[in-house]
């Protein structure tokens, strides 16, 4: 979910829609609905280990199982897989990369390679096969996939933010101006992040209660170092500013948070493309259970609280430990919210990237596989 332009959505679609054509050519057979699949309680995994997907409560308590918990189900042949992620260095990738130091991929029978790809990269891989799964988004360019015919859905949650994290849309503020009420329509706004992005979505809801929408201001692309400096030096009026950037302003009384990723909505997580939706969804389970596990024996509360952790997981990211205690815990949850892909879809169409009809929910998201690792019927 970090930086993302226009041209690399378009270029994402096309390269999602030449997939397409290679695999009418191939005349591959249309699979056939798979037979429901047994789900049995889970020891450690009691009522607590899922949540309604219609509790948008930014205060709901994320599912939790017991430490430790689910256990492993080793498969009973080895598998290899694959998983794309944009980096390895933020913080929200760590459940995958403590998975990976811990050995709990390992104990479901799985042999995991996390490779660092740029989600337009990707996502021709993921739909064709050729990787497993991918650490991202629902993107612009994830749904105009979809739109086109690939069977790849979002299986699994990632984060929200702590009630303290501002990491968002700031503003610097006009004379007389207050952060009760910015005139936004009009604003240059700086981001490394473009408008294809699953960040379109929270930053439209912050901008139309500043009198703005995402087709009322001037998008200007940033790279990583320059956002904070054109906001300081006036070379923007906004920016969208990330962990732990945003501290550099925070009590500053010239600047203002405008708003940030819903609380307790993630917009992001695991993607599946048909090797684990449909050819072998036994290993889906398996990395999911792996995951979860890692969040209810690692992330479950406050992760920061715990110092040796902290040294642990700055050590994984390759960060400073001073920069990691910096901002708050994100809020570690691997389920799904009810409608959040229906409303990304509308910030892509406000901010002019989306492509064909509205897709439901029901070809964007399965809850099925994360819903078994915990024993949900």
């Amino acid at each position: 979910m970090r930086t993302r332009t226009t041209a690399l959505t378009l270029l994402a679609t096309g390269a999602l829609l030449a997939a397409t054509g290679c695999a009418k050519e191939d005349d591959a057979a249309p699979s056939t609905p798979a037979a429901p699949r047994e789900v049995t309680s889970v020891s450690g995994c009691g009522k607590g280990s899922w949540t309604d997907p219609a509790d948008l409560d930014p205060d709901r308590a994320p599912a939790r199982c017991a430490p430790n918990t689910p256990a492993p189900k080793p498969l009973a042949k080895e598998r290899s897989l694959t998983i794309a992620t944009g980096t390895l260095s933020a913080e929200y990738v760590a459940p995958l990369q403590m998975a990976v130091r811990k050995g709990e991929f390992k104990k479901e029978g799985l042999k995991v390679q996390l490779k660092v790809l740029p989600t337009p990269d990707a996502l021709p891989l993921l739909a064709k096969g050729d990787i497993d799964a991918q650490w991202a988004a629902p993107e612009a360019a994830v749904m105009n996939g979809v739109n086109s015919g690939f069977d790849i859905k979002w299986t699994a949650g990632n984060f929200s933010p702590a009630a303290a994290s501002k990491s968002g849309l700031w503003v610097k503020l006009k004379k007389n101006e207050t952060a009760a009420h910015v005139p936004m329509a009009g604003r240059k706004l700086g981001t490394m992040i473009g408008k294809g992005s699953v960040i379109a979505y929270p930053m439209n809801k912050a901008l139309k209660k500043h009198g703005g929408g995402l087709d009322e201001i001037q998008f200007q692309q940033l790279g990583s170092a320059d956002v904070l400096t054109a906001l300081q030096n006036g070379g923007t009026d906004s920016a969208w500013l990330l962990d732990p950037v945003w501290r550099k302003v925070d009590g500053d009384k010239q600047y203002a948070f405008l708003g940030g990723q819903p609380r307790g909505e993630p917009l992001g997580g695991l993607l599946f493309g048909p090797n684990l939706l449909t050819k072998d969804p036994d290993a889906g389970v398996a990395l999911l259970r792996a995951y979860i596990r890692t969040v209810n024996t690692y992330f479950a509360g406050d992760y920061k609280k715990d110092p040796a952790f902290v040294g642990e997981l700055a050590k994984l990211l390759k960060t400073d430990e001073a920069v990691l205690k910096s901002t708050p815990s994100l809020r570690m949850d691997w389920e799904i919210r009810a409608g959040t892909t229906d409303r990304l879809q509308d910030a892509y169409r406000a901010a002019g990237v989306s492509e064909g009809d509205k897709i439901p929910e029901s070809r964007t998201v399965n809850r099925k596989l994360y819903a078994e690792a915990v024993g949900h019927k």
